[in-house]
């Protein structure tokens, strides 16, 4: 996959972006001028690719750092991020079109070295601090709902709170069955009984049928790889690979715009 937004937003892109943000400062307000919009978007998307902390921030090339981080908060906190996230998913279903019949669900645990909210022990990594990242993918991987959480919690558990943080209202009659394909780490009766009300047909941990047992007609391939690309795909920003952030809503924001720019490029494929 080519990263045409790797360090600047595109114009195109920014087209679609600039009426969700908030007005800069009217003329003749007291105080130094507003930094441009554009600019500031750039270099949050600096320190989203880099994961480098905001002091460090060129500014010959993005302004002032605290001004970045005082934006970037403020835009956090009137939910700004997620409609950008929004926005991209309904750009990526007018482009491609979303297929929603196969899901796949999965999580990422990363270290989270400054603790604070949602953050816990990581089993897998010799009980230091972390946090994980849950994302659902359609059948192409294209991310279509986030949640955090403490690296201790188990997957099972926040399973339907990704299944409810869909940024977009699926469709409730193009497909007669949609599928949702999860790990082993997923498979519970209680949630696949939940799951099942949902009006989904569930996959989670089963061992695949050799050719053998299932007809033709009735196999299928594998499904489960495009959340595990897409993962890996928000691992190339490298403020998602460790966490620095030490609020969970910060963190949280932070990939909002990682899925928005991964779908824009998947837009482009």
């Amino acid at each position: 996959m080519s990263y045409n937004t790797k360090w600047q937003v595109p114009r195109d892109m920014w087209v679609q972006i600039e009426p969700l943000l908030p007005a800069p400062k009217p003329p003749g307000t007291v105080g130094q001028p507003a930094l441009p919009q554009r600019k500031v978007l750039n270099g949050i998307l600096h320190v989203l690719r880099t994961g480098c902390q905001w002091k460090s921030m060129p500014k010959e090339w993005f302004g002032a750092s605290s001004s970045l981080h005082t934006y970037f908060q403020a835009w956090q906190e009137a939910g700004i991020w997620q409609r950008i996230y929004q926005l991209m998913l309904r750009h990526y279903d007018k482009v491609q079109g979303i297929q929603w019949r196969w899901q796949a669900i999965d999580s990422k645990s990363v270290a989270a070295p400054l603790g604070c909210e949602k953050t816990g022990r990581n089993p897998t990594d010799r009980g230091k601090l972390g946090s994980k990242r849950h994302i659902l993918t359609d059948a192409r991987g294209a991310p279509l709902a986030v949640v955090v959480s403490a690296a201790n919690v188990n997957d099972v558990t926040c399973a339907l709170a990704v299944l409810d943080a869909q940024v977009v209202k699926p469709p409730q009659r193009i497909y007669r069955v949609h599928h949702l394909c999860g790990d082993k780490g997923y498979d519970s009766d209680d949630l696949r009984q939940a799951v099942t009300e949902r009006h989904y047909r569930v996959h989670f941990g089963r061992r695949w049928p050799t050719v053998t047992e299932v007809p033709a007609s009735r196999r299928h391939p594998a499904r489960r790889w495009v959340v595990e690309r897409t993962l890996s795909w928000q691992n190339n920003f490298r403020s998602l690979r460790t966490r620095w952030a030490k609020k969970a809503d910060n963190w949280l924001a932070l990939i909002h715009f990682a899925c928005a720019l991964v779908l824009w490029d998947m837009s482009a494929a």
